[in-house]
């Protein structure tokens, strides 16, 4: 696995890390299959994928548990680069959801976080979702003194507007900025990639499988379990799945022209597109692990990125509601 570093300053990583949601929250079989997480985790280690993304609401709280006792178990935590989240859920409200970008929040959280995740020091400490009600100065105020106490060793923030970033690396340096990104959300492109690579800010985009979509595994949600998240995505919806779809085909035929499979053509094409760029696409199974680290060594041809840049844009928002993102 070729590595990378996280902005100017940041950890090394593996280029591909490992989204850990899935494993206890929100996607169908989620909580199911423990042991089967831990392994996928050891497994990534074993395999150079070093950076290990979970939060505190994956659960809520048993993501970061898991991972944790897995780390602790094996004695590999030295081997890991793990990034987790705060900021929404409001602690001293009971633990309910809400977003809290407060620095007392800040001190709650990385307490619970380091407990769980049976840990002296967080490596990359993310604001899951901008709080509009607390300026992001006094939060990336709280943030720095966790790094000046070795709590964490530093922090990233999880879609945030450019002009947010820009207030916040004004204060102490961001490590990361974390905001979905792949072939079906180019979004990033425009504004956030630019502003990232003129302050020396690393790249951590999520979902970079779309949701899982653009591997072609979902034609329809009728797979899906009731709680899945993505029966009330609106890009899996109707009408505007069956739209999607178009963008799948795209990625079915370079796959088939470059040997390899989908989700690893949009991988690889992700990876292509910087060398500031550290993916987390998650996965609950080794087995898709593996399929997703063929990523690594796949090198597509003019050809194929052109291909695959023609790709038309989705139908449907990321979210049933946008207000937090981008903000």
């Amino acid at each position: 696995m070729k590595n990378i570093t996280l902005g100017a300053a940041g950890p090394t990583v593996g280029r591909l890390g490992l989204g850990l949601m899935g494993i206890s929250a929100f996607y169908t079989g989620a909580g199911s299959d423990d042991a089967g997480g831990a392994r996928t985790i050891l497994g990534a280690l074993d395999r150079g994928v070093t950076l290990l993304d979970t939060a505190e609401m994956y659960g809520p709280y048993l993501n970061e548990e898991l991972l944790g006792q897995t780390l602790a178990e094996s004695g590999r935590r030295d081997e890991a680069v793990i990034a987790t989240k705060f900021g929404t859920i409001r602690h001293a409200a009971g633990g309910e959801r809400g977003l809290d970008g407060s620095p007392a929040n800040v001190r709650t959280s990385v307490e619970g976080s380091l407990r769980r995740l049976r840990t002296d020091r967080i490596d990359l400490y993310y604001q899951h979702r901008m709080d509009p009600g607390t300026p992001i100065e006094d939060t990336v105020g709280a943030l720095a003194e966790l790094v000046v106490e070795g709590k964490i060793r530093g922090y990233g923030l999880s879609e945030a507007s450019v002009a947010t970033i820009r207030r916040a690396h004004a204060v102490h340096p961001v490590t990361a900025v974390q905001t979905e990104y792949s072939l079906w959300t180019r979004d990033p492109e425009a504004e956030l990639l630019p502003a990232l690579r003129e302050l020396g800010i690393g790249f951590v985009p999520y979902s970079p499988l779309g949701r899982g979509f653009l591997t072609g595994a979902i034609r329809s949600v009728d797979a899906l379990d009731e709680q899945d998240f993505r029966r009330g995505n609106p890009r899996f919806a109707g009408s505007a799945l069956d739209a999607n779809l178009a963008i799948v085909e795209v990625i079915e035929r370079v796959a088939a022209d470059a040997e390899a499979t989908p989700a690893q053509v949009a991988l690889a094409w992700l990876v292509a597109q910087g060398e500031d760029i550290a993916p987390i696409p998650g996965t609950r199974r080794l087995e898709r692990l593996e399929e997703n680290i063929g990523a690594d060594a796949l090198v597509l041809t003019a050809e194929q990125l052109a291909a695959l840049e023609e790709i038309a844009a989705p139908v449907g928002d990321r979210y049933a509601d946008m207000s937090t993102v981008n903000r």
